[in-house]
């Protein structure tokens, strides 16, 4: 739960809502990212368009595809104190290949289903859901077509 004063954000789905504590403390600019583009309603009827039982939900991408991005990454805010717990809020990034700066997406975020430790150090944690995760349970258990799980908007609130 957020504490008081602390900022979170409802996810609200065609499945039900998760709600999202963050961490501005950590990822300061990750968060203010974020929530610009929550206010600009850039999120607003997009899909979860990778979806891995076990692993994670990804969202985000304007395209739906995965490749698609309000057109600039932002620095990585790896902070080692927080962990890939079910639950976690995270952004999603190129490969080190291509990122060897691990920049995060601009935009793709994804929330973890169950334990995925081995990310640990590699991708920006932001935030941890603290209410929803039947949702997330029931996003993952999805096996039609993506787009049927969209984002019908997000909201900022302040506890």
């Amino acid at each position: 739960m957020p504490a008081e004063g602390e900022e979170f954000v409802i996810l609200h789905t065609n499945q039900g809502d998760i709600s999202l504590r963050l961490f501005p403390e950590h990822a300061p600019q990750t968060v203010a990212n974020f929530k610009k583009l929550v206010n600009d309603k850039f999120y607003d009827s997009l899909i979860f368009h990778r979806i891995i039982e076990g692993f994670m939900i990804q969202g985000g991408d304007p395209e739906g595809t995965g490749m698609g991005g309000p057109g600039y990454t932002t620095p990585a805010e790896i902070h080692e104190a927080l962990k890939h717990i079910p639950g976690a809020l995270a952004t999603a990034r190129l490969s080190d290949n291509i990122n060897p700066l691990k920049a995060s997406s601009g935009s793709q975020f994804y929330i973890v289903h169950q334990n995925a430790r081995f990310l640990d150090g590699e991708y920006t944690v932001f935030g941890q859901t603290f209410a929803g995760m039947e949702t997330v349970n029931a996003i993952t258990q999805y096996t039609g077509t993506a787009t049927v799980i969209t984002s019908a908007e997000i909201s900022i609130y302040k506890k």
